[in-house]
């Protein structure tokens, strides 16, 4: 079919997420083709037109997916042609409703054209798609070969004849024939989970896509002209592992695959084979890669273990919920929730259960998998959230004495596990963004010097671990990569902790999981690793024979660790909970440790300190099913939330009304420019391209999560917490973090299109009443508002830095750096001796600021929000923090009640601790 004049297919360069825009595109086809269908005269003309240019821009990506297929492409553009409008309008219908409901998936007769009777017959379906159980688990394989597109309708066929009843997996079929071809289907077609590699394949795309380079050149760059001689394919292979490492790559090559496949080259393939001589072996493996990713041996073996008839003589009496079906009170209970949960529960570990302390069966494996799936070495299962993940970490690489670097702002676990194990914090500032009440992340300068004043007054040998949270709760990321590379050139075996509570799914595309603590592991790993490297360091090292930790200009050095005695210590927590789908409190711990030989005895021991020896069976099977949920399909969702908060972004921002009472903070504004060295301002047309946000998140400093969206609400005269309230009453959205003037909106990959309409509704309906009541007000009303909103958005307290520990908790209360013993602090304030509390409105509050004796924090004192510690035990409480409390309006301040006071270590008490001293 000709392309009519003025169509061109939509530029790849200007979406964000291609597969997105694609659905948008057949659903605007579906509109304009009904619009066809019942147009007459000149205006069907006219309405033909519409559709066939719309067409244009559909067909120019369709083949990298298997669904709707050639056949149903072949019907729509043969309708399309001899201007069926009926049958066009039909088919456009069922392609674009199978793609919205993932029909295609389940229901033959999706796959079917008009003329084969609409699938009522199995034998009318596409060859490779007959006779097959679509109420199997559907999956798409890429075929990236040298053969003629004519040839690839066989191809199909051969592989549909090796099909059996007793597969437990049904596949379909993608063609492509060149290196960038294939490239973008990885990227375009989240429905592939696996690709044959067959040697010969050229380099360039034959197809004439505009915005194709642009696109594949955001995450995959390879110059042709630097692959040595018949590593195409095997450079693809490397290409696509760093893209989607969940991908099962298979190579058939005429070439020696014995000797290849013991080569570094063949690193990425799991599995080699000699051209085409075993079909059926290729078959077999690609099922048995999917069932590998889709076991889940806990759960697998807890769903056996509730059919089985088991009695139950353990201390366990809702097990088989016989205490709940026979109960004349509380049979509700069961209505609820079911037989499967009260069947599925128990306290054995026997049977196999497994034991989450001492694993040795399914659980094991589920860790392993849960290792394999987000690049790890290691993997342990938390089931009390990551408060206590956090905990478990802190106690396991500290000891009595040892220095922390940490965030202040990092969540409350992290200053407990300090009090538990004994180590000292030593509390670096993050950069304020006071117009929101909230902290960013701490810069590395800030880092860096704590490191080097450490050195300079020679106890860099204490300072054990770097405590960072990632990203923030306000979405803000770190660029670990860099923060761990400078700082293991000041101290070559440090461990990184990095709380990536909220960041769990980061791994699962590309673009977030640069800025992941395993992500960086890995990278690091292969740097150090590498010849390039070594001339790297050689030439710094030359360049900077000898740092000198008091001279400031070390900070604005680039620092290179010496490949020789570098060390990769990384532990990563997250709440899987909180951004996958696990159950309540499911929590993951990630390791990355060359040197985790000499951690594992005390890790086991933290591990079973915090650890119940009765966890929630069906907590433990979530985190399993969780896994299997993201290895197979999270790359999916986790760039289909991506584009969604994106979409919302611009919503909410470009919308004339909306944006008078309520924005979305955009990196300038939650990022000083110092930190954004790409001078990047928002994300996506028509601010940038959004190769300027891969480039942005691979260089800058920090990013920020597009997920993450802090909506300003003040300028509608809203508080935070007063605007969480009135959404989830008003307008049944619910919300977690908020500000003094924001709220905290978070997509994940539980949301729909339809849930951000409900959002951007409800902020429409909100900004026209305000509208209203701002005309029919009188002066005066008006004027209140004005003051409300200059209250919220201008009259805003600012946020207080850490001051300092009492020189009773300080080895030296000269020392530049702050750390501090913590942990005796803490258990001062259990006698009530030693403690003393002031009404913070009072006159001796100011006096005592003034003349002295010094005001010591005697317990944690947490408004929420912002939600970080304000006071910690054994700070000194100064002039901006006592100011800050008093113009905070937030309700929950954890540690504080306004009728007793400020409780404070008592000056007596103080004078009689030896500085120093542990206890």
């Amino acid at each position: 079919m000709k392309t009519p004049t003025g169509a061109h297919p939509p530029r790849l360069s200007k979406a964000f997420a291609a597969a997105s825009e694609r659905d948008d595109q057949w659903r605007q086809l579906n509109a304009l083709a009904r619009t066809w269908a019942a147009a007459r005269g000149e205006d069907a003309a006219a309405r033909k037109a519409e559709c066939a240019s719309q067409w244009v821009a559909v067909r120019a990506l369709e083949h990298f997916w298997a669904y709707p297929g050639p056949r149903l492409l072949d019907a729509l553009a043969s309708a399309l042609d001899g201007g069926d409008a009926q049958t066009f309008a039909r088919l456009v219908q069922k392609v674009s409703g199978a793609l919205l409901s993932g029909d295609f998936r389940r229901a033959e007769q999706v796959w079917a054209t008009d003329s084969e009777g609409d699938g009522r017959t199995l034998d009318a379906l596409p060859p490779d798609m007959a006779g097959q159980a679509l109420a199997k688990p559907y999956f798409e394989v890429l075929i990236v070969t040298p053969t003629q597109p004519s040839e690839w309708a066989r191809s199909r066929e051969e592989i549909a004849r090796m099909r059996r009843d007793d597969d437990e997996f049904v596949y379909a079929v993608v063609h492509v024939g060149s290196f960038e071809d294939a490239a973008l289907a990885v990227m375009l077609n989240a429905n592939l989970e696996a690709v044959v590699l067959i040697d010969g394949f050229p380099f360039d795309s034959r197809l004439d896509i505009p915005g194709m380079h642009d696109y594949l050149h955001r995450h995959i760059k390879v110059d042709p002209g630097s692959v040595a001689a018949g590593a195409l394919a095997t450079t693809l292979a490397q290409s696509i592992k760093k893209y989607r490492p969940e991908l099962d790559l298979y190579l058939l090559t005429d070439r020696a695959a014995e000797m290849l496949a013991a080569s570094d080259e063949a690193k990425p393939i799991r599995r080699l084979f000699h051209h085409v001589e075993e079909p059926m072996e290729l078959h077999l493996s690609i099922l048995d890669g999917i069932k590998d990713r889709f076991e889940t041996p806990y759960f697998d073996n807890l769903q056996k273990y509730a059919r089985r008839p088991i009695g139950t003589f353990h201390a366990l009496p809702i097990a088989r919920g016989k205490s709940v079906f026979s109960s004349n009170w509380i049979r509700d209970m069961g209505q609820f929730y079911g037989t499967n949960i009260l069947f599925a529960e128990s306290s054995a570990t026997t049977g196999g259960l497994d034991s989450l302390l001492e694993p040795t069966g399914n659980i094991k494996r589920t860790q392993e998998a849960v290792a394999r799936a987000f690049g790890a070495k290691r993997a342990y299962l938390g089931t009390n959230g990551t408060s206590t993940s956090n905990k478990i970490v802190v106690q396991a690489v500290c000891k009595p004495g040892d220095i922390v670097v940490v965030d202040r702002n990092c969540h409350k676990s992290h200053h407990y596990g300090f009090v538990l194990s004994g180590a000292q914090p030593y509390y670096v500032e993050a950069f304020p963004l006071t117009q929101y009440s909230m902290y960013g992340a701490v810069p590395l300068r800030t880092i860096k010097q704590a490191l080097f004043d450490c050195m300079a007054e020679g106890k860099l040998d204490r300072v054990k671990v770097i405590d960072m949270t990632n990203c923030t709760f306000d979405g803000h990321m770190y660029n670990p990569r860099r923060v761990m590379e400078e700082c293991l050139a000041i101290k070559p075996d440090l461990i990184f902790l990095w709380d990536e509570a909220w960041f769990g799914f980061a791994r699962f595309n590309p673009l977030h999981r640069m800025r992941t603590a395993m992500g960086a592991a890995a990278a690091l790993t292969e740097r150090y690793h590498s010849k390039d490297y070594r001339a790297e360091y050689d030439a710094w090292r030359a360049k900077y024979p000898k740092l000198d930790p008091k001279d400031p200009a070390v900070l604005d050095i680039p620092l290179l660790p010496d490949p020789d005695k570098v060390r990769i210590r990384v532990y990563q927590t997250h709440s899987t909970h909180k951004s996958m789908s696990a159950f309540r409190q499911g929590s993951m711990m990630l390791v990355w440790d060359d040197d985790f030989h000499h951690v594992e005895g005390p890790f086991e021991e933290a591990f079973f300190a915090h650890t119940s020896t009765s966890p929630n069976l069906q907590l433990i099977a979530s985190l399993d099913l969780a896994r299997r949920q993201m290895e197979l399909e999270g790359y999916g969702m986790t760039m289909h939330m991506t584009d969604l908060a994106l979409r919302l972004r611009s919503a909410i921002n470009t919308h004339p009304l909306i944006s008078k009472y309520f924005r979305v903070a955009t990196p300038e504004e939650m990022i000083p420019a110092e930190f954004r060295a790409s001078g990047i301002k928002d994300y996506g047309p028509p601010h940038g391209s959004w190769t300027d946000l891969v480039e942005a998140w691979t260089n800058d400093e920090f990013a920020l999560d597009p997920t993450r969206l802090t909506l300003v609400c003040g300028a509608a005269g809203f508080d935070g917490t007063q605007f969480k309230g009135m959404l989830a009453e008003r307008f049944d959205i619910q919300i977690n973090k908020t500000s003094r003037n924001s709220i905290l909106v978070q997509t994940n990959i539980n949301n729909t299109r339809s849930d951000a309409a409900l959002l951007i509704k409800a902020l429409a309906d909100l900004s026209r009443e305000i509208e209203r009541r701002q005309e029919q007000d009188s002066q005066s009303g008006r004027d209140a508002f004005a003051a409300r909103v200059k209250s919220l958005m201008t009259d805003v307290p600012d946020l207080p830095n850490f001051s300092r520990f009492h020189d009773a908790f300080r080895d030296n209360a000269k020392s530049k750096s702050n750390e501090g013993h913590m942990r005796p602090a803490f258990f001062m304030a259990y006698d009530e001796d030693n403690c003393e509390f002031v009404k913070l409105a009072s006159e001796e509050v100011d006096k005592r600021l003034k003349d002295g004796p010094e005001m010591v924090s005697a317990n944690f004192v947490i408004p929420y929000p912002p939600g970080f510690p304000i006071m910690v035990p054994g700070q000194v409480i100064g002039a901006d923090t006592i100011t800050y409390m008093r113009k905070l309006d937030v309700k929950e301040i954890h540690g504080y009640h306004a009728a007793q006071g400020i409780k404070l270590i008592k000056p007596s008490a103080l004078a009689g601790r030896k500085a120093g001293s542990d206890r």
